[in-house]
């Protein structure tokens, strides 16, 4: 459990914004990276409760009381792995989600839940720096084609997990490149 009484001792603390006159010069993130400490005392606010709804609010089931702990123990790699186990793609789910598992967060009930979606962008923008996301080839083949149709998030999702299954994957996507709703709907910021 990451610190008992860390949601008595730290409050809750967004993003802090670029602001507008510099973000209309690029296409680069609206909010400014927090410092790592910052996001080890937001993990620190996680109470690891007995039911922790959070996880039943993540549309993936993320291990939100297990990265959080993770994080607080400035165990990077192993809230990456948690994060992994349940998130084909954090590294933009942290940025797009409507975060149902804040809203979920047993905290909320008296004050402001744990800022999990911010939480799980750092570790994976922390893996990325790292070097620790690489791609997962397969050790045993089951012998099995199968064909992918679409490219976007769970096209794409689809095929890593099947993939992970041993199975030899071909992803259809009608678009002149892959991403589907990613690459074609979703601005860069």
């Amino acid at each position: 459990m990451a610190d008992p009484n860390g949601f008595l001792k730290i409050e809750r603390e967004g993003l802090k914004s670029r602001s507008v006159t510099e973000r209309l010069k690029d296409y680069n993130e609206i909010y400014i990276r927090p410092d790592e400490d910052v996001i080890v005392n937001q993990a620190s606010r996680c109470m690891d409760c007995g039911v922790p709804f959070c996880n039943s609010g993540c549309p993936l089931g993320n291990l939100i009381p297990d990265f959080n702990d993770a994080v607080y123990q400035q165990d990077w790699h192993k809230a990456f792995l948690f994060l992994s186990e349940t998130n084909n793609f954090p590294e933009f789910t942290g940025r797009i989600c409507p975060a149902p598992c804040e809203a979920a967060c047993v905290l909320g009930i008296h004050t402001s839940p744990v800022t999990i979606e911010n939480i799980e962008k750092q570790i994976i923008e922390h893996a990325f720096a790292q070097g620790w996301v690489q791609a997962n080839n397969c050790r045993v083949e089951s012998g099995k084609n199968i064909a992918v149709i679409g490219s976007g998030p769970a096209g794409l999702a689809a095929a890593e997990q099947l993939n992970k299954a041993g199975h030899r994957i071909t992803v259809f996507e009608r678009n002149e490149k892959p991403g589907g709703l990613l690459r074609y709907g979703i601005p860069d910021f």
